[in-house]
């Protein structure tokens, strides 16, 4: 074991944990802080754009506020059962794809997910950056962006108690913030005005709906990082509708207010944080504190989920299990100061550009998921071999080529039922516009892994635990191991 391996772990403020597992008696928690850590991220000013874009994209008010609940619950559904791993497991998300792909093999949709976080990250902080200036009346734009970018590094190096700290936060500021917004809308404009403006159709309620279950399904790849350190003993089900309920609930608040915003015509689309300033009033410079606020809660899952992907790449290559803290702060760094540069250098074209390629990039995470998910609860049934996952040579292997094999798959049949600004398909062409790749994708590959996997998977009997590495004069065992390999938990 490396020296990093073996890096004690800290009861301060700052996290010291990476991607090795968080042994029982560093758990602790409720459910309950699932519920607002979703809650703070959902309700910001990003989430308003997606519901927007529904109505931009061609659907009437009605019919979008619809297909973004549907999509919402579908994609809620999907991201919440990846949350449930946490406890059970004790590990960040992506180390646990190394079940399904090996713990090489895992890399290949790591790299995907790492470039799309970074992609949201950069164009959330260019929103904070335009709301911070108005805040504080900074002519120059990488004022707000350094600013921001500070921040969200201060936070994700804090690490995980904070970033749960700030979503409470986040959670509280919003309800207020975005309900006195809602409350202006309904003063200033004729809201009833804005329904019935358009026939409905079929392709733009299945663009509604997509544009949310993608919204949702990003967050599937780190999940489970911030529901890993509850007990193991938390009940699943708590911990699902803990996820569910705080992330569907304030993501269709936001959506909805975005939808009608759009159906009545304001012009949001072309100057977001502005038109937000402008319909607080004398409350702008609040608004725009609501508007940080909530992109910081998002922009440290990114950072926070974006290094423990990285992580978990370069481990995979040099069989590292844990990394020392002045590494995790580096990668931290690293990470924002990409995120920072990306968004000084961009240009609103660029930007423009940018989101829609990360857009496109939301189908690498549809087929991942099925993957991880089928294994998980149908297959393996939370038995994990854990200590196998950081040993290439071990239970798991260097890559699997069926978990590969359906993974591609996942990704080459959507390409005919995609409809985005870089790429339209000749089957979402034919019926009107309707975007269902996410759809086919999530049961074509469900379909074909289950099958294969199934008399392919080498499945442990029991969870199997890493063996307690008690220090001088402590119990032989840490709580929660017997002090063997084989050790079943009682999670859920």
């Amino acid at each position: 074991m490396s020296s990093e391996a073996s890096t004690p772990v800290s009861t301060g403020p700052i996290e010291r944990r990476t991607i090795d597992m968080v042994p029982e008696d560093e758990r602790h928690g409720s459910p309950s802080s699932q519920f607002t850590l979703w809650f703070g991220a959902n309700m910001q000013i990003t989430a308003v754009v997606d519901g927007a874009l529904a109505v931009v994209f061609g659907a009437e008010a009605m019919a979008a506020i619809v297909g973004l609940l549907i999509g919402n619950i579908l994609g809620g559904i999907v991201m919440a059962l990846h949350s449930a791993q946490g406890p059970r497991l004790g590990l960040p998300q992506m180390i646990s794809s190394r079940v399904q792909f090996g713990v090489k093999g895992a890399a290949l949709p790591l790299l995907l997910v790492i470039l799309m976080y970074l992609g949201f990250a950069a164009t959330g902080t260019v929103l904070s950056g335009q709301a911070i200036n108005l805040m504080f009346g900074f002519s120059a734009p990488a004022a707000g962006i350094a600013i921001f970018g500070a921040l969200t590094a201060l936070v994700a190096v804090v690490g995980y108690r904070l970033i749960h700290t700030v979503g409470r936060i986040s959670t509280v500021v919003g309800i207020l913030g975005f309900g006195y917004l809602a409350w202006q809308l309904f003063h200033q404009y004729d809201v009833a005005s804005a329904f019935g403006q358009k026939p409905f159709t079929w392709a733009s309620f299945l663009t509604a709906m997509a544009l949310s279950a993608g919204w949702q399904m990003t967050f599937a790849p780190y999940v489970a990082d911030y529901s890993r350190y509850l007990p193991s003993k938390t009940s699943t089900a708590a911990t699902f509708w803990t996820t569910f309920g705080g992330s569907v609930i304030s993501a269709q608040l936001a959506m909805t207010f975005g939808a009608l915003v759009a159906a009545l015509g304001a012009n949001f689309i072309k100057n977001q944080v502005g038109f937000l300033g402008e319909l607080a009033g004398p409350l702008a410079v609040v608004i725009y504190l609501v508007i940080v606020t909530g992109k910081l809660t998002v922009n440290c899952l990114n950072a926070y989920g974006g290094v423990m992907t990285m992580l978990t790449t370069v481990s995979a290559f040099n069989d590292r299990k844990q990394f020392s803290p002045a590494t995790r702060l580096a990668y931290i760094l690293g990470f924002v100061l990409v995120t920072v540069l990306v968004a000084l250098l961009a240009s609103s074209n660029f930007l423009s550009t940018f989101k829609n390629f990360v857009l496109l990039l939301l189908t690498v995470f549809v087929p991942w998921s099925a993957v991880n998910l089928v294994d998980y609860y149908l297959i393996s049934k939370e038995k994990v071999d854990i200590p196998a996952l950081y040993d290439s040579r071990g239970r798991y292997g260097a890559y699997n080529g069926v978990a590969l094999f359906s993974y591609i798959l996942g990704i080459v049949v959507q390409i005919p039922f995609i409809n985005q600004a870089m790429y339209e398909g000749p089957l979402a062409k034919a019926m009107g516009g309707a975007d269902i790749s996410w759809i086919v994708s999530l049961v074509v590959t469900a379909l074909v892994y289950y099958p294969l996997a199934a008399r392919t998977m080498d499945v442990p009997r029991q969870m199997i635990y890493p063996a307690a590495e008690p220090a001088a004069g402590a119990p032989d065992t840490l709580p929660g191991y017997d002090g063997s390999l084989a050790h079943t938990s009682h999670a859920g």
